[in-house]
């Protein structure tokens, strides 16, 4: 059976790189186990702080890892995935995109890209694309697309509205890197752009950035240009032209002050709270509730920071 997906899967990738096809039904519509944990992080490091976060993330259970750029800082690849595999062990589903620390070991035999593919081939993962740059994987009935917006490639947002046009997933997910200035806590540029956060939103997709070293979480949002709030409940039900986003920049390497406010943020934490390091879990499939998801932030020293519910409304 599964040499049988694969081939489907490959004959399907040659259609949609022609145009002829639409999202895989295959591999969109495998359903979502109970209770699956997705651990989101970003800007990691080497040493203590990430090391303790990895722990975290195995002592959470977390089925799949969705690195949001920045993994060690230091051009070391091998290193990076030596500290998590030492950790999380050699077999637990690791995805990421590229952040503008990465660029340089991006590519190339021992590169990043490189490392994160050869552990999906092992894995069985499969995606399209450009891995971690501009590029969509079905996991478990749940499409992620990882992108790089503003440090690798051009046209990410038609790539997105490209991905979820008649894409029956319920589950959608964006994870990318950068941000606009509003879009995060310290004192970063407009860099993405807004039409990648717009076409997001409009597919009912959650948006998981990092870049700023602090958490942060937008309401359910209509209109991120405009950052016009439709909802400040901690039910967040998604939907074609609703979502939220948010900065999960706590992975290890440090912790920001906040030097903005805004009344579309449901919840900050920098420094100026008395941040930690520490990581976003999303349960999906919530005791067998298809459209149902559990999110929180828990960090190093055991703490639940923020905890808010999604409903699926796609």
């Amino acid at each position: 059976m599964r040499n049988l997906k694969t081939v489907v899967f490959f004959f399907w990738s040659v259609l949609l790189a022609l145009g002829l096809a639409g999202p895989s039904n295959v591999y969109s519509q495998t359903p979502t186990p109970n209770n699956l944990k997705i651990a989101f992080i970003g800007d990691q490091g080497l040493g203590d702080g990430a090391q303790k976060v990895l722990q975290l993330i195995k002592a959470e259970g977390a089925d799949l890892v969705i690195h949001s750029g920045d993994f060690d800082y230091a051009d070391v690849p091998l290193a990076w995935e030596k500290q998590f595999n030492d950790i999380l062990g050699p077999d637990i589903p690791y995805i990421g995109c590229v952040g503008n620390h990465d660029v340089k070991m991006w590519a190339g035999p021992q590169g990043y890209q490189k490392l994160l593919e050869d552990r999906c081939n092992r894995l069985g993962i499969q995606w399209t694309g450009d891995l971690g740059a501009k590029s969509s994987i079905y996991y478990k009935g749940i499409h992620i697309l990882l992108l790089a917006p503003e440090t690798i490639g051009e046209g990410h947002a038609a790539y997105i509205k490209a991905q979820f046009k008649d894409d029956p997933s319920r589950w959608r997910i964006c994870s990318w890197h950068k941000n606009q200035h509003l879009m995060q806590l310290g004192d970063k540029k407009d860099e993405t752009g807004w039409d990648v956060y717009e076409a997001a939103r409009q597919a009912g997709a959650l948006i998981a950035t990092g870049y700023e070293h602090s958490y942060s979480r937008t309401y359910l949002m209509s209109d991120f240009t405009h950052q016009t709030v439709a909802d400040e409940s901690d039910t967040l039900t998604l939907s074609k032209g609703k979502s939220f986003a948010f900065v999960s920049g706590l992975g290890g390497k440090s912790v920001r002050p906040q030097k903005l406010k805004g009344k579309w943020w449901a919840k900050v934490y920098t420094s100026d709270q008395q941040a930690t390091y520490g990581c976003l879990f999303g349960v999906f499939n919530v005791d067998g509730k298809a459209n149902q998801a559990d999110f929180y932030f828990k960090n190093i020293k055991g703490e639940t920071i923020d905890h808010f519910k999604v409903v699926s409304g796609l």
